[in-house]
């Protein structure tokens, strides 16, 4: 293999022969996907993209080209629906899309990747081909995207010293190692090559990380022109302040910047000019709502605002995506969080306020939005496709199965982990979820006593119980001492939720679990047994079974209920309601629908796919409630979100 590194010194490029090696193993590989790319090339003949620095713009097929493009997340929306979110966006006006690739959604195990049903990334690509939808694909290895870990994968934390999105060795091993799997599916796909994916991203928003290290950007710039070759416009995207446009830019890779409602135009495209003197203005991401956290009112973005200055750029001839244009969902564990001051969990809703809400539905915002796109372009004829049939099936009482602890057996079939300190969850390698820590009271508690996380160790939620009785929760950076009750020799369960890693900044190195020693007042707290938890396995399994359950006060504390929605003939969109329910996970004929947290809010509801649900059988509903149910154990599927109430 014979590859320029022109710009490394040679004790750089010594550093980096084994990631030259590693990408010599994938030759034959790459040359696979390259000979079936050039075998269905026969019609890609005379295609190009690429930038014309003359007359500032791009270059479609030879002719002066401005893209309109939304954001769309696959790995946030069923698959079913992807033709029908990708239609609606292409009747909006938009000739493009753009795409997010989380790493981590494709490969959780190490070396074992997934592309298939909901990962199905090149189907993805062919319906918005279909569609008649040009794409804007963004590949990482890291994309923020409030989605766990920035799209990084948990994995790469089994290595301790290990410095993300650097040249580090051992984080660019990994890295190399995905985009010779991931890069030559791409390939075919290119525009050049008869696919519709005009320009891709390298890296995401690099400049706002305090690494600030071009040899790790000249290292990904030379990996995507091996893989995906010299044709593809190759580009970045940065924050509107001068250190990101410094520090996130290179030759080589075109520089785009992104900002919302708030900036100055004139302005920011001027910070983009600084760095790219010529070329097509890009705002990669014009924000068109925001993000929610737990404990924060419902974010919104005033819908004139975002038309009259997406009129405004268009006027200029920049090429604009909006992001987002549907947000979806943080189905399961895929939340992120940020750390700036303190934790915060992302929503399992990303609704974003964008222009299609996150079950798909037509907004006003879309509307306004097409009417400003119609005045710049031809957009399509006929009526918008329709909402998703949505339908209140109405209230389900659940019943009890048991307490956490009294189903491990199920829950932990492998049994526990003896170890004298904390385990973490990586060093179990239970990534995701929850993990049950146990041992016991070294001496009698005479009065309510302090359990201490003095050092902020619990990452990120601990619900602590003694000899199963509940004594309350301990939570990063807000609760870091309870008080407990018991005697010497009582079974101490400190159950830890992992609430979504954080996805931004230099915290992204975001372990989970008891990080740090748990005190008892001034004693130290040793000989544990852990208990990694793998709830989904168990519930999509058939988990649990109807006559398990029983019917009694529901208690306090991690506690199972189980229920089942009767079949009628409909299998539509609707939205779970936990009215009264504090905290907790639910599953739905054994998918994973995230998180609720109806006690702090703002989201009150949780999508449910009518994929999901089947019109023939009963349709089973588990939820782990993690702190306290209401005596009534009622749930309601409504046909309308509650997004916007705070506990």
């Amino acid at each position: 293999m014979y590859m320029s590194f022109k710009f490394l010194s040679s004790h750089d490029e010594a550093d980096i022969l084994p990631i030259l090696l590693r990408l010599e193993g994938s030759r034959r590989n790459l040359r696979k996907h390259s000979d079936d790319a050039n075998n269905g090339d026969a019609g890609s003949e005379g295609r190009s993209f690429s930038i014309d620095y003359k007359n500032n713009c791009f270059l479609k097929d030879g002719k002066p080209f401005q893209y309109v493009s939304g954001s769309i997340h696959y790995s946030r929306i069923p698959r079913f629906y992807w033709r029908d979110r990708l239609l609606k966006m292409y009747m909006a006006g938009l000739n493009a899309a753009q795409v997010y690739v989380p790493w981590n959604f494709h490969e959780p195990v190490m070396g074992v990747q997934n592309f298939t049903g909901d990962r199905d990334l090149e189907h993805f690509l062919d319906v918005a081909n279909q569609t008649g939808l040009l794409v804007i694909l963004r590949p990482g290895p890291y994309i923020d995207a409030e989605w766990e870990m920035g799209g990084l994968p948990a994995w790469l934390l089994l290595k301790q010293n290990i410095t993300l999105r650097t040249a580090d060795l051992g984080y660019m091993e990994a890295v190399s190692n995905w985009l010779s799997v991931l890069l030559p599916k791409v390939r075919p796909w290119l525009y050049v090559n008869g696919g519709n994916v005009i320009s891709v991203q390298v890296e995401n928003e690099y400049g706002s990380y305090y690494a600030c290290d071009y040899n790790y950007l000249r290292i990904l710039r030379v990996l995507f022109r091996f893989f995906l070759g010299e044709d593809v416009v190759l580009f970045t995207t940065d924050g509107n302040t001068d250190r990101e446009m410094r520090c996130g830019t290179l030759e080589g890779l075109y520089a785009t910047v992104d900002f919302g409602t708030d900036t100055n135009i004139t302005e920011a495209f001027d910070r983009q000019r600084s760095i790219e003197p010529a070329g097509p203005l890009v705002n990669s991401e014009f924000y068109t709502g925001w993000l929610d956290y737990w404990g924060d009112q419902h974010a919104s973005v005033d819908s004139a605002r975002v038309s009259r200055m997406l009129g405004q750029m268009l006027a200029m001839g920049a090429n604009v995506n909006m992001y987002m244009f549907e947000g979806g969902t943080n189905f399961g564990y895929w939340n992120g969080a940020d750390h700036d001051t303190k934790y915060r969990p992302v929503l399992t809703s990303y609704d974003y306020d964008a222009p299609l809400s996150e079950a798909g539905d037509l907004t006003e915002k879309l509307l306004a939005i097409r009417d400003v796109i119609k005045q710049f372009r031809e957009i399509p004829s006929g009526p918008m496709p329709p909402a998703t049939p949505k339908f209140a099936y109405g209230f389900v009482t659940l019943r009890q199965v048991g307490n956490l602890t009294s189903v491990l057996s199920t829950l932990s079939p492998g049994g526990p982990v003896k170890s004298k300190m904390p385990l973490t969850f990586e060093e179990l390698k239970q990534f995701y979820g929850y993990v049950l820590y146990r041992t016991a009271l070294p001496r009698d508690l005479l009065a309510p006593t302090p359990l201490v996380s003095p050092l902020d160790g619990i990452h990120d939620r601990a619900y602590v119980s003694v000899n199963g009785v509940y004594q309350g929760v301990l939570e990063r950076d807000a609760v870091l001492a309870l008080n407990i009750s018991g005697g010497q020799g009582d079974t101490l369960d400190v159950l830890v939720e992992n609430m979504g890693r954080v996805d931004v900044g230099s915290e992204m190195k975001d372990y989970k679990g008891i990080l740090k020693n748990l005190f008892l007042d001034e004693d130290v707290l040793k000989d544990w047994l852990t208990f990694p938890l793998d709830i989904d396995r168990a519930v999509s399994d058939g988990w649990p079974e109807g006559d398990n359950s029983f019917q009694t006060e529901p208690p306090a504390g991690p506690t199972f209920y189980m229920g089942t929605l009767k079949p009628n003939g409909l299998a539509s969109d609707t939205f779970l309601k936990l009215y009264q329910w504090t905290k907790g996970q639910v599953w739905i004929n054994g998918v994973n629908l995230g998180r609720y947290w109806t006690s702090r809010g703002p989201q009150q509801t949780l999508y449910v796919p009518g994929p999901l649900l089947s019109t023939t059988r009963p349709n089973n509903i588990t939820v782990l409630e993690l702190e306290a149910a209401p005596a009534h154990l009622r749930v309601l599927f409504m046909d309308r979100p509650q997004l916007g109430a705070t506990g």
